[in-house]
């Protein structure tokens, strides 16, 4: 924005007559602008004085609240934090700010994190101070805004804990260190090599930094944040969220499996578009979590072995629907089977490459509608009927 300001004056200085003055709410923009890129810079140089200067002194609550989070925030190494402001409303002295936080983690983040947040500011003495900061259409809370954020470095891995004895984040920075290379394996695309991990203190806790419900999300040991490809080349910053509640209860193996599982999300995003269908992306996570492992291990399907014993076994792959978190247990395990198996058949049928060069086709695509049939004409030279009849084949075969 300060770019397009600085062009816009240009143009006024060039051709005064074709240029008006710029409006009240304008020149609040550049002033707020001017308020967040300070605030930023403090928090970069560890200056607490300076962060808290962004905030109305008459504000005590905010200034508190402000204070904690800085101090919580103080051993998180972050490597660069900005603001950016996308639209101001402005009342008199007081003006409301749609902004757009960003940052990124040092040596983790290729991209940044985003975040949106509402800020209302008040004017004093020519100076614009914040009042309020609440998470925006679409923003959630962040770690650091629920209490003091330990931190555990792996070889690979990031760990940001709130509330959580240090030998456990020792011990899931351990498993993130052995999901990595494991994903590196199993998937040849470029991906940063590292997972950032946060570890809340509770399924509550969780549940607000996900923006959602806590029974969404209680039977689940852990979700990998993130959007989808919006345009080539870009993916933004992901995190795993670990559900201290459920991730505690699971065995090694468990551990391991969820990890990789969430890691291999980390390392597919910039090839997962909303053309991807759910039963692919959770279904080549969950083949990668498993492939190193045997059926004693738990690599059988048994809700699926189950429908095959009744006689119920699934028609079609699983549809989106399927794999919400608020779903039967049971309907949900066979949907994390069913598209296991499927990325499995791949595998075994056609290969290991032509199972990824199938999920990057399918990520190709613009839209959802053709991509699932294009991606298994071009790469597997099948038609989606054909490949349904070799997974029900496979399935019977499979787990007789």
């Amino acid at each position: 924005m300060r770019r397009r300001a600085a062009a816009s004056l240009l143009g006024c200085l060039l051709v005064a007559s074709g240029c008006s003055a710029p409006t009240a709410t304008d020149a609040a923009t550049g002033a707020i602008e001017h308020t967040l890129d300070q605030r930023a810079d403090a928090l970069l140089d560890r200056d607490e004085s300076g962060y808290l200067a962004a905030v109305d002194p008459a504000a005590d609550a905010l200034l508190a609240a402000e204070r904690r989070t800085y101090r919580n925030l103080v051993d998180v190494p972050v490597r660069s934090w900005e603001y950016e402001v996308r639209d101001v409303e402005r009342s008199g002295m007081h003006a409301t700010a749609r902004v757009e936080l960003r940052y990124r983690m040092e040596d983790y983040d290729s991209a940044p994190v985003t975040s949106a947040r509402t800020m209302e500011l008040t004017e004093r003495d020519g100076r614009w101070y914040v009042t309020a900061d609440r998470p925006g259409e679409g923003g959630v809370q962040q770690l650091w805004q629920q209490g003091a954020v330990d931190v555990v470095h792996g070889r690979r891995s990031l760990i940001l804990g709130v509330g959580q004895d240090n030998d456990r984040l020792r011990e899931i920075a351990a498993a993130a260190d052995r999901a990595v290379p494991a994903v590196d394996e199993a998937w040849p695309g470029e991906w940063s090599g590292r997972v950032v991990v946060l570890v809340p203190e509770s399924v509550e806790s969780m549940a607000g930094l996900l923006g959602a419900t806590t029974t969404s999300y209680r039977g689940i040991a852990a979700v990998t944040t993130g959007e989808t490809r919006q345009q080539e080349g870009s993916s933004p910053a992901d995190r795993v969220i670990v559900n201290p509640d459920a991730y505690s209860i699971l065995g090694d193996f468990g551990r391991r499996v969820v990890l990789t599982h969430e890691t291999t999300h980390v390392a597919t995003r910039a090839d997962t578009s909303k053309a991807t269908p759910m039963w692919l992306s959770e279904g080549f996570s969950d083949w990668v979590a498993y492939r190193d492992t045997s059926p004693v291990d738990g690599q059988a399907a048994p809700e699926l072995e189950r429908s095959l014993r009744g006689g119920n076994l699934p028609a079609a792959l699983p549809e989106d629907g399927d794999f919400a978190f608020d779903a039967k247990a049971d309907e949900l395990a066979r949907a994390y089977e069913g598209g296991r198996l499927a990325c499995e058949l791949i595998a075994e049928r056609w290969g290991e490459s032509k199972l990824t060069d199938f999920y990057r086709a399918v990520g190709e695509h613009e839209k959802r509608e053709g991509a699932v049939e294009d991606a298994m004409n071009e790469v597997l030279s099948v038609t989606p009927d054909e490949f349904g009849g070799l997974w029900r084949d496979y399935m019977r075969e499979r787990l007789r």
